[in-house]
């Protein structure tokens, strides 16, 4: 079995486990670093051993200039939106409108995003709670971790009923105990297209481009959709 070094955005953990069995078919297996973008652009920066890597096609795109993925090597794998979510079994939320949504942050009992500096959705949402008017007042109440898989996982072992979240569509419905209630509203939409790309310091590197394949293949739209990835 070939083990491949990936380090990926959040967003495309799921998908990755998903896939487990089909890479394992074709003799591929991946250690993976899963985290916000940012975090896992710096561990490539400073050098991490890495074949593969996943992240947002802005991303992608600046390391392809700084030399550090092989030119051509990008599969992009999807647009996935930032949602709202609650945890299993508390009524579903409407948030369709700004006013929606901020009602339900004020009502919420805390708040769980992903990292407000390196994160795409909590960059994202720490934004949002800013134009809300909401960011003080409820800055008692907000729960913030790593990357939005982690964020998901604590909401659902340790968050009381009440409790909100907010990461990409991806980390919400991969996250038992968590129920995705929708996007953010019109007003606030955040899509982000995921790229994977290979590293022009891989070890594997045609390892590392089969991965890249299959993730963005015909063959695994259905997961990639099922997963939150919406097509290009």
């Amino acid at each position: 079995m070939q083990a491949i070094q990936v380090l990926s955005g959040g967003a495309a953990q799921g998908l990755v486990g998903a896939l487990e069995r089909q890479l394992a078919n074709r003799g591929l297996s991946v250690r993976g670093t899963f985290g916000a973008v940012g975090a896992m652009r710096d561990k490539l920066l400073a050098g991490a051993p890495c074949d593969l890597v996943i992240l947002t096609e802005s991303i992608i795109r600046e390391l392809e200039q700084q030399g550090r993925v092989v030119p051509g090597s990008a599969k992009p794998l999807g647009r996935v939106r930032t949602g709202v979510a609650v945890k299993a079994g508390d009524a579903m939320p409407v948030v369709d409108s700004a006013g929606a949504l901020s009602d339900l942050l004020q009502r919420a009992t805390a708040i769980y995003f992903p990292d407000a500096v390196k994160s795409t959705a909590g960059i994202h949402f720490m934004g949002v709670l800013r134009r809300l008017g909401l960011e003080q007042q409820l800055a008692s109440r907000l729960r913030t971790f790593p990357n939005g898989a982690t964020a998901m996982r604590e909401m659902a072992t340790h968050g009381e009923p009440g409790s909100v979240g907010c990461t990409q569509v991806t980390e919400i419905l991969y996250t038992p105990g968590v129920q995705l209630a929708g996007g953010l509203p019109p007003e606030f939409e955040l899509a982000t297209v995921y790229t994977a790309a290979v590293c022009t310091g891989a070890a594997q590197a045609d390892g590392a481009r089969a991965i890249a394949t299959l993730l963005a293949s015909d063959d695994a739209r259905t997961v990639r959709e099922a997963g939150g990835f919406d097509a290009l």
